[in-house]
């Protein structure tokens, strides 16, 4: 269950052409697993490489809520559970999902559910303080 005073925020990661039917449904799915379902997040965020991915665009607006993006140097300073060489050779960061969700969150930021994978995308959740 998604603490009281918690900030949320859902990391995500996409190939070109990711359909935002596709982002909705994956970051849906990690919202319940988060014990967050049907709480709006505070943004998505992902890579700034990403950052104009339509998938990514459209999925934000139709949350109503800001897509946020980090530079590859940024995430890349992030500790995170896994890291994929795919994501590195792609976007120049080992993690994105992850590393987004609890950048954005902030100082003392705790990972909700880990990176979890679509056929096209990839997403995190990660709350901070409120």
């Amino acid at each position: 269950m998604a603490p009281v005073s918690a900030s949320v925020y859902v990391g995500v990661g996409a190939r070109r052409g990711v359909p935002a039917a596709e982002v909705l449904e994956l970051v849906e799915r990690a919202l319940a697993e988060a014990g967050a379902a049907g709480l709006r997040p505070s943004a998505l965020v992902t890579v700034e490489a990403k950052a104009c991915e339509p998938g990514l665009v459209e999925a934000a607006a139709r949350l109503g809520v800001p897509l946020r993006s980090y530079g590859a140097g940024a995430l890349s300073r992030v500790a995170v559970p896994g890291s994929s060489a795919t994501a590195l050779a792609a976007v120049g960061t080992p993690a994105v999902a992850e590393a987004a969700a609890l950048l954005a969150a902030g100082p003392g930021a705790v990972l909700a559910v880990g990176k979890r994978k679509s056929a096209r995308a990839t997403c995190a959740v990660a709350y901070g303080p409120a």
